[in-house]
């Protein structure tokens, strides 16, 4: 179902002339990008023939996976890539190992926020992705920067923010 779709990514722009384009990913699951992968843009569907990591080391000498080139089936020339520019590329949720410490977006999104003695802080509205550390969107516009996540739970995220942030 669409409502259960995840962002993968946005289509920046075409790449080349052979139908392939750039996506700005916001994912972190490469096997999103694999061949026989299947996106979404709306209700049409898009299957990965192949791709690639786009783009050259950070500062750290690290590839930066942000950005992938992309050939989708059936898209052939320049002219359709370019079509294409500015597409939310969504997907089906992917299994994820429950054990580990990694925290989904979509699990946090609607979550109340608790500060360590249980009082309730907002509920969260969004994650906006930040150099530094991603944030936490409240309801009332507030942000709370991820690292001062301690506990996440089904519905609820527990935080150590410093006096006055969320003043």
């Amino acid at each position: 179902m669409a409502e259960d779709r995840l962002e993968v990514g946005r289509i920046v722009k075409a790449h080349g002339i052979r139908g392939e384009v750039v996506v700005e990913a916001v994912s972190n699951r490469p096997e999103r990008f694999a061949a026989g992968a299947v996106l979404y843009a709306g209700e049409r569907v898009l299957t990965v023939v192949r791709a690639s990591p786009f783009g050259g080391p950070d500062p750290a000498g690290r590839v930066s996976r942000a950005r992938w080139i992309v050939s989708f089936d059936g898209i052939v020339d320049r002219t359709e890539a370019e079509r294409m520019r500015d597409l939310v590329l969504t997907g089906e949720p992917l299994d994820h190992d429950d054990a580990g410490d990694e925290l989904w977006v979509h699990e946090l999104i609607g979550s109340d926020l608790l500060d360590l003695a249980g009082r309730v802080l907002g509920r969260v509205a969004a994650v906006e992705a930040n150099p530094a550390s991603d944030l936490l969107v409240l309801e009332s516009g507030h942000l709370v920067p991820m690292v001062f996540v301690v506990e996440a739970a089904a519905g609820r995220v527990v935080v150590d923010p410093p006096a006055g942030l969320l003043d």
